[in-house]
């Protein structure tokens, strides 16, 4: 990769270059329909066959995650964390810091926000919200609004041991790359899934967090 190329690409996801793509490209505000119970979103269902029932949409629970790009000088990354190992469902996934959104939330953000505070300690002073993408229903049961936001890059973190193993950065130029969104498919339940998989080292990022990544592509970079 030549110096010229690297330099071209370092300047296409900077912080500000990001910043930019996401006010021209995501709305700043929740559709109505985001957590409408009658309303089917995109979700683990695209790369497959059959849609879900109506129930399955109407029964799901609302849920929020942030999509934290860490305002990096050189580069923008993106924030993950690694779940538990210890936990029930999903143990030791990737995810983004999220979960349901509570009565006392009032708005999928605020949810975002409580959780990544929970999780992982990570400040609201240090987040801008920049824009929502679109509302991703999940095979288990969640329909998940993705805030996406800009972190400032002296946040501080503290690991919530009991919710999250780690919690890494990873370069959003890699994740954005389409060559680097793998298709994987594995039986579950009698059924063939297939999902979006982006594996970057040692990390396996794939499920939900993958099609979110994948949605980011498509909202900001296709």
């Amino acid at each position: 990769m030549s110096e010229a190329f690297r330099a071209e690409q370092a300047a296409d996801f900077s912080p500000e270059a990001f910043q930019l793509r996401a006010a021209a490209r995501l709305p700043r505000d929740t559709h109505a329909y985001a957590l409408d119970p009658q309303s089917v979103p995109a979700g683990d269902h695209a790369l497959n066959a059959q849609s879900p029932s109506a129930h399955h949409a109407a029964s799901a629970r609302p849920a929020a995650v942030l999509v934290p790009v860490v305002a990096r000088p050189r580069a923008a990354t993106l924030l993950l964390t690694q779940r538990a190992g210890h936990l029930r469902d999903h143990s030791g996934q990737i995810a983004f810091p999220g979960g349901k959104i509570d009565p006392i939330d009032g708005s999928p953000l605020a949810a975002a926000l409580r959780e990544a505070h929970e999780e992982i300690g990570l400040s609201a002073h240090d987040i801008a919200p920049l824009g929502y993408l679109d509302t991703y229903l999940t095979a288990t049961g969640f329909r998940i609004v993705p805030i996406v936001a800009l972190v400032d890059p002296d946040f501080a973190l503290a690991i919530n041991a009991h919710e999250v193993e780690d919690a890494f950065e990873a370069p959003l130029a890699f994740l954005m790359d389409p060559q680097n969104h793998q298709r994987h498919s594995r039986e579950h339940n009698g059924m063939m899934r297939h999902y979006y998989a982006m594996p970057y080292g040692e990390r396996f990022i794939w499920g939900v967090t993958a099609g979110i990544i994948r949605n980011l592509y498509e909202r900001l970079y296709s």
